[in-house]
């Protein structure tokens, strides 16, 4: 798949064109983004060649029904002679995409492109973006699964929850295809991966780390899973009403799950209460966190402030109180980014032909990232870039790994 730039003319000419009746002046010319998007940013090339009529012959018919017969004969061929086992459906309905939410899905059709190419660049991983024109649950189900036999794996992308959480369990369901939801699972990765830098960077193990979570969405709650299942020795989630915790009478089936599992501290009332004497601020929600509340965090603590594109806690307030601090930004150092997980974990998979993508794969990528710090571990470098070419040969070995260590694999 390939990136087309297209070069905007000059503001003058731009201006010439609309005072001779040419129109309004194209949006590139105020936005190099325009530019960049100008056609799309993906395209479709065939990886044989049709140069003659032999050629047209083995690549369509006749030669293609031997094919055909082989695979209707034999369904696992599939893999073998067609894309399937190398290619990944983006599926989105444009519910809640990155910070500009319910835009519906030709307006998410930019971003999807960018998660496709993302794939390819950094896992080697076809990836297809699909922007459905639906919303309900059982809708995007259904089609999702009538779509599946085309694609090795299902890459779930900006649905809003709580429906993202039912989609991607009754996708996870009735497929025997990976299927994760980046929103959260990514996310969880790669928080868990520099988490897990900051304590050794700190000498302490991540069961002596209380951690509170701002945010009880689709990546709120993913990353609280991953923490207790890596053994954190607490951690609280709050929503906009405080603290998720059991004596709370308001709470979402979701969220109600999420009480059973954490909060071992029994705290209750607003965020800032449970920051007081936290080892960890984990931000997935926007918002601000006051001055005050980061201050009344233990001594040494760790801030990953990951809100787009305003952290919940600016660097250089939370550099008076942390340890080491982290965002979402490519602007700061130790920057929280999905690309750094999703690519490698469906190489693996998709390399193994995995049937899920388990607890465990997830786990095990989340160390092979951190792992690629190795010794250069520092308080501004607890995650690689995106750009160190180690990333994706250490998350896709780590994976295959694990999948054939749980029995998912089946290569």
């Amino acid at each position: 798949m390939a990136a087309e730039i297209v070069n905007p003319r000059s503001d003058s000419e731009n201006r010439d064109a609309s005072e001779q009746g040419g129109g309004a002046a194209p949006l590139e010319s105020f936005d190099p983004a325009f530019a960049l998007h100008r056609g799309g940013k993906m395209a479709v090339q065939a990886t044989v060649p049709v140069r003659d009529k032999d050629d047209l012959s083995l690549a369509y018919t006749p030669g293609v029904a031997k094919v055909c017969s082989a695979i209707a004969e034999q369904p696992e061929l599939v893999h073998d002679y067609t894309w399937k086992s190398s290619v990944v459906a983006v599926v989105t309905d444009g519910t809640a995409v990155l910070g500009l939410g319910d835009i519906g899905p030709e307006a998410s059709l930019p971003v999807m492109e960018g998660k496709a190419i993302l794939f390819k660049q950094f896992g080697g991983v076809d990836a297809v973006p699909l922007a459905l024109s639906c919303t309900d649950v059982d809708e995007i189900v259904e089609t999702v699964v009538r779509l599946a036999p085309s694609f090795g794996g299902v890459n779930l992308e900006d649905i809003s929850a709580p429906r993202c959480f039912e989609i991607e369990r009754r996708l996870q369901e009735r497929l025997d295809i990976p299927v994760f939801h980046d929103d959260q699972h990514g996310t969880a990765v790669v928080t868990l991966a520099a988490l897990r830098n900051a304590a050794r960077l700190s000498g302490r193990p991540l069961g002596e780390l209380r951690a509170v979570i701002s945010g009880a969405g689709a990546a709120g709650v993913a990353i609280a899973k991953m923490l207790v299942e890596a053994g954190i020795g607490d951690v609280a989630v709050a929503d906009r009403k405080g603290v998720v915790s059991r004596d709370r009478q308001d709470l979402t089936p979701i969220k109600a799950e999420l009480a059973s599992f954490t909060n071992k501290a029994g705290i209750s009332g607003p965020l800032e209460s449970a920051l007081a004497g936290a080892d960890v601020f984990i931000g997935v929600s926007g918002g601000t966190v006051p001055e005050s509340a980061v201050a009344s965090m233990a001594e040494g603590a760790f801030v990953f402030a990951m809100a787009n594109p305003t952290p919940e806690v600016h660097p250089e307030v939370a550099h008076k109180y942390a340890a080491v601090v982290a965002t979402g930004r490519s602007d700061f150092p130790n920057q929280i980014n999905n690309v750094l997980a999703f690519p490698g974990i469906f190489a693996g998979a998709l390399q193994v032909r995995a049937s899920r993508i388990t607890e465990g794969m997830k786990l095990a990528a989340a160390e092979a990232l951190a792992s690629v710090v190795g010794d250069d571990l520092a308080a501004d470098y607890v995650i690689p870039s995106p750009f160190d070419e180690r990333v994706a040969p250490a998350v896709t070995a780590a994976v295959a790994a694990a999948a054939r260590a749980e029995g998912v694999a089946r290569r």
